[in-house]
């Protein structure tokens, strides 16, 4: 390593400045080599020793990176933590977690939460019928608990039931008062017991992207009249004693802590007076919620949260405890179905940046004798910058390039003309800027002079396909450097992926206190691969990535950390070929070969090539169909 790197910055600027202690929840850290490290109690691993593992697989970039120990730590963490609270204030009940498939329904996310899970018991939530299946194909404990959300039909009511028969708990939580006489029917035709659960509509606004699944206009859920006539349905049908769940969901992703006491709240006076109404209510689900603080403010912000894991379980158990203890009301068990925060941590997205662009000046060479008198005028304003001035030197500035391209336009300049007059232009910006970073009051229309002379990185990878709610929602996640670490950054960037599309970039980044529209990155060194980590998106950016552009899933590993400082990839799934994301779309790779092998031959044909060019021409086109969608550097 460059030894003025060591002299002038030093690990811990590296961690501070990309906050990776604030956002990381202590799975990830730093090596004396200046790497990122993926870490648990007995073991640390650094992220460029699996890419070097991945290089020699052959498994390019991009990737998604899971990390087996990360997923299982969380599972352990939440459910140690909700069995600690419960001691701690006396609750009598007990916690039940299930994991909300459609958070991740990847196979392997699924059955590892399975396996994990299965010495607490822990479930699965399902809204749909692939997802019950998928459920019912993973779970192999005894007991464990099933949440039926979303509408069922006769079919989805039938797997249900008959996972009940085999030992499962699994609740149909009623969304609609048309899905109740379904399943009366249904259990009454198989002659099994349903266990039945009942959705409320909460009334606690939350705040953050996720508050519309509460309030009056809440897509799910049952208002006051809707849960009275279940009641009494389930009571003329002599069934009141099936319902024995009460749901209660506030959203996604819940920022602040007095937003949650106050759900737990409102969904305890649902409680009691379902009680009331003979319903043998024994659990209590209050949902999702659970943040994850991509940020790393640990504010109430909507990707933040103002408390810890421990707090949050802590406060949910007081709550039920308090309230539910001054109606002399038995303590039911609670269960939670917190998804986000259980796989966000264990997902790495990974790229190599493929190139850059600059927007500093590279020749301010002179024209010649017949300059014209606005490059002259263009070069003058280095003579008079100064702070006093900078707002005149920045308008004089863009006033004579504007005038140069007008020349340009009207064939008055030629192109070398421009080129010179656009790196005096981009020259005398840096020079202000160097002003500016240093004015204690800066005017408004430089507030961002920074940002608009950033550095593009170009990525292999698709926004669209890998990180779609930084598009679609704005969401942040943490993104840094994998290596050089221990070197300072001297660039700031934004991201670009490499789709063709002007969306397809990242130009909000998390900052301290404040978001950032640049993230600093290093020079890329000649030769050498710069790999930029995403962090924290194990939660729905796989199953809601489209194929924009046609670029298809990318390679996935899955690594399991040793307690020797070592690790294992336990499984290894190669990313969508180009034949596969066609297929996707309708396209019929068999007929494609043979409508390209036919165009080939036309062209032999008309003598435009030779037989033997023809061969190679669908050698080549054969073998691309099976290559990958993203850049591939020749080796």
């Amino acid at each position: 390593m460059n030894q003025t790197h060591q002299a002038d910055w030093d690990l811990e600027q590296s961690v501070e400045l990309y906050g990776l202690e604030r956002w990381g929840n202590g799975y990830f850290g730093l090596s004396a080599e200046g790497m990122v490290t993926a870490k648990t109690q007995q073991s640390s691993v650094a992220l460029m020793d699996i890419v070097e593992g991945m290089n020699e697989r052959d498994l390019k970039m991009p990737a998604l990176v899971r990390i087996e120990n990360i997923l299982d730590a969380q599972i352990h963490r939440l459910n140690t933590a909700f069995s600690e609270a419960i001691e701690k204030v006396g609750y009598q009940g007990r916690y039940r977690g299930v994991y909300p498939i459609k958070v991740n329904q990847q196979a392997q996310v699924v059955e590892e939460i399975a396996s994990f899970g299965a010495r607490f018991q822990h479930g699965l939530e399902v809204g749909s019928k692939p997802e019950i299946i998928a459920a019912l194909a993973m779970l192999e404990e005894p007991g464990s608990l099933i949440i039926c959300n979303g509408y069922k039909d006769q079919e989805f009511v039938d797997l249900g039931l008959q996972a009940v028969k085999m030992g499962f708990e699994c609740y149909f939580v009623i969304e609609t008062t048309t899905e109740l006489p379904i399943i009366i029917e249904r259990s009454r035709a198989l002659g099994i017991k349903p266990l039945i659960g009942v959705r409320a509509k909460m009334n606690t606004q939350v705040s953050g992207h996720w508050n519309s699944t509460s309030g009056d206009r809440s897509v799910f859920g049952l208002t006051a009249t809707q849960l009275i006539e279940v009641v009494d349905l389930l009571k003329q049908e002599k069934m009141l004693d099936c319902l024995q769940l009460l749901h209660c969901h506030l959203g996604s992703q819940i920022p602040s802590i007095q937003e949650i006491r106050s759900g737990v709240i409102e969904a305890c006076r649902y409680y009691t007076d379902l009680l009331k109404e003979g319903a043998a209510l024994t659990h209590i689900d209050l949902g999702g919620g659970l943040a994850v603080d991509y940020t790393g403010s640990r504010c109430a912000g909507e990707q933040s949260r103002n408390y810890t894991l421990d707090e949050y379980c802590e406060d949910v158990v007081e709550t039920l405890k308090q309230t539910l203890d001054e109606q002399n009301i038995a303590h039911p068990t609670i269960v939670t179905e917190s998804g986000r925060a259980t796989v966000a941590y264990s997902s790495i997205l990974l790229f190599n940046i493929l190139d850059t662009t600059h927007f500093e000046p590279v020749n301010l060479g002179t024209v010649g004798a017949n300059e014209p008198n606005q490059l002259t005028q263009l070069r003058g304003i280095i003579d008079y910058l100064k702070p006093a001035r900078v707002q005149e030197c920045y308008n004089d500035a863009h006033f004579y390039r504007h005038e140069i391209r007008e020349l340009f336009k009207r064939g008055a300049v030629d192109l070398r003309t421009r080129s010179v007059a656009e790196n005096l232009f981009l020259d005398i910006l840096h020079r202000i800027l160097a002003l500016v970073e240093d004015m204690e009051r800066v005017p408004a229309e430089l507030a961002n002079l920074k940002e608009s002379l950033a550095d593009i990185y170009y990525g292999n990878f698709s926004l669209f396909q890998s990180l779609p709610d930084v598009w679609a929602i704005n969401q942040m996640f943490p993104i840094m450097p994998i290596h050089r670490l221990d070197e300072r950054p001297t660039r700031q960037a934004v991201i670009a992926d490499i789709t063709c599309d002007c969306d397809g970039k990242i130009d909000r980044f998390i900052g301290d206190p404040e978001p950032t529209s640049t993230l600093p990155l290093h020079k890329l060194n000649e030769g050498e691969e710069y790999y930029l980590g995403v962090f924290l998106v194990g939660a729905y950016q796989e199953t809601l990535g489209d194929l924009h552009n046609l670029f298809g899933d990318t390679n996935v590993v899955s690594v399991r950390l040793d307690n020797d400082g070592g690790f294992e990839f336990v499984k290894e799934i190669h990313g969508d070929t180009i034949a596969d994301v066609l297929s996707y779309v309708e396209f019929n790779p068999k007929d494609i070969q043979l409508r390209y092998r036919n165009n080939a031959e036309r062209a032999v044909r008309e003598g435009r090539i030779t037989a033997r060019e023809r061969q190679q021409m669908i050698n080549t086109f054969n073998t691309s169909l099976q290559g990958y969608t993203y850049y591939e550097k020749e080796t």
